[in-house]
């Protein structure tokens, strides 16, 4: 008997829901995003079926690509509330378990198992959801968290996958540096330049090197996700939310500042709203402005003390709005807040080094 980290990633979640719903879509290319029309500007794909995959969709692209790449795709809504009820049901049933559950969202949690037969263990559970919610999942086992996340990727679709360190080496050494969870094209770019092409050329890269070029924190952590180590603690903790942000793009660009001032004040009394009905004080605003064509810009203030009145939030984020140059069309704006910890999260004395 010994630990284990069990990574469940539902298989393409939202589409999978959707389909539930629409059992007559099975097997056909469907693409689910925004309102579902995809002739609208400035919608993107929130995931898409395996079916529509295939013709190079993906999650984030432009409906409007989409249908150009697949003109008999299905196009439909985005439906949150339908999509938390689903993950739910599943976390209820991994719960069931003999396992420490840590979800990491809709469609992934991380469970912690002491058992001296995972294989066994990930196929019951596997089972267990598809048979409870009618969903499928990958599982990855793994050491650790980062061992087990590529796991159920490796595991996709509908598999089981175990990676820990003993063979670690021989799947993940000649695989591109973004192939590790937490190095993306940009950092895998930059490596590239210093001739670190390959997970095993960024293992046995000297760590002051790295940290010369990413850092003293970043560039040696680097080296530690190619040698296949990673967090193995799962926390079990309801997540609690530092902040929450609501933003608005427009299918056609604000030139008047007028309308912009409106869009802002509105958007600065739904966090507020928010933020009351979640019981959590204010304690900084952020605006977001975002540009034609793609020029993003984001400013922030302090509040003198936390608060969940309207018009103090409001009044921030107007204030912040001046420091704006808004003599460029705005396709994008968003108003942010951070909260105000929870009593347990807060550093007392004993904590504070």
């Amino acid at each position: 008997m010994r630990d284990w980290i069990l990574h469940v990633d539902l298989d393409q979640f939202i589409a999978a829901v959707e389909i539930l719903r629409h059992p007559e879509l099975r097997g056909k290319p469907v693409v689910v995003g925004g309102s579902g029309d995809p002739t609208q500007p400035r919608t993107v794909a929130a995931t898409a079926t395996y079916e529509a995959r295939e013709h190079g969709i993906h999650s984030g692209m432009p409906l409007r690509t989409a249908l150009k790449r697949c003109p008999e795709a299905i196009f439909l809504p985005s439906d949150p509330p339908a999509y938390e009820a689903a993950s739910a049901h599943v976390m209820a049933v991994l719960r069931e378990f003999p396992v420490r559950v840590e979800i990491w969202g809709w469609d992934e949690a991380f469970l912690g198992a002491t058992t001296d037969d995972p294989e066994t263990l990930a196929a019951t559970i596997r089972q267990t959801v598809r048979e409870r919610t009618q969903l499928s999942c990958s599982i990855g086992i793994g050491d650790n968290k980062h061992q087990a996340k590529l796991a159920s990727g490796l595991a996709k679709p509908a598999g089981i996958y175990r990676l820990t360190s003993d063979n670690w080496a021989e799947i993940m050494n000649n695989r591109p540096t973004d192939a590790l969870w937490g190095i993306g094209a940009k950092i895998s770019k930059k490596l590239a330049a210093l001739g670190l092409h390959t997970v095993a050329q960024l293992a046995a890269a000297d760590p002051a090197h790295l940290a010369r070029h990413f850092g003293p924190t970043n560039g040696p952590w680097y080296r530690y996700l190619a040698l296949g180590k990673g967090e193995a603690e799962i926390v079990t903790t309801p997540w609690i939310a530092r902040g929450h942000s609501r933003e608005t793009t427009f299918q056609h660009d604000l030139t008047d500042e007028a309308d912009i001032t409106h869009h802002v004040a509105a958007l600065a009394t739904q966090v507020a709203h928010d933020a009351r009905e979640a019981g959590r004080d204010i304690t900084r605003v952020s605006v977001k402005v975002r540009f034609t064509p793609f020029l993003t810009r984001t400013r922030q203030s302090k509040l003198p003390a936390p608060t969940t009145d309207p018009a103090t939030i409001q009044q921030a984020a107007l204030t912040i709005l001046t420091r704006f140059d808004l003599t460029r069309p705005v396709r994008l704006l968003g108003v942010a807040v951070d909260y105000t910890l929870p009593k347990a999260d807060q550093p007392t004395l004993d904590t504070v080094e």
